[in-house]
């Protein structure tokens, strides 16, 4: 459990001191804020869809967490050449993983997996799922997500 413990705090470190796609997406053909009020975080997300429903580009800006921004950073590279169903079922199985104790990483699910060390900390859950639900909002052109 060390060692898993050790990789998870690494990545986390990682993405969030060197976040990837850390940029706007220009063109975007869909975007959402995120909010996180009980602790201020804070995100943009702006994605390029195909006419094929495939995820071409996705960028985040914002402020957060070191566990916010890693998930958003994770998250993007996750996303990137996904179709929007495969995308909403690797959301789902995060959330699964993140907020249900038996709940098991699949093989498939690559860097995402590792993010299942955040279960040991309920209060950063939200966290870890703001930029997954700022994802949600995105395809689904509400425009915003807030985390309750």
């Amino acid at each position: 459990m060390s060692e898993l413990r050790d990789l998870y705090q690494e990545v986390i470190l990682d993405h969030n001191k060197h976040p990837r796609n850390f940029h706007a997406v220009e063109p975007h053909s869909h975007e959402a804020d995120g909010y996180n009020p009980l602790c201020g975080d804070r995100v943009h997300l702006e994605l390029q869809v195909n006419d094929e429903g495939v995820i071409e580009e996705v960028g985040f800006q914002g402020d957060g967490c070191a566990i916010s921004t890693a998930s958003a950073s994770i998250m993007t590279e996750a996303l990137k050449g996904k179709t929007v169903e495969e995308a909403r079922a690797l959301f789902e199985r995060f959330r699964q993983l993140v907020t249900e104790d038996d709940a098991m990483p699949d093989p498939d699910m690559g860097k995402v997996a590792v993010l299942a060390g955040v279960r040991e900390f309920p209060m950063r859950v939200k966290c870890a799922t703001l930029a997954w639900h700022t994802f949600d909002a995105a395809i689904r052109e509400e425009g915003e997500f807030t985390a309750e």
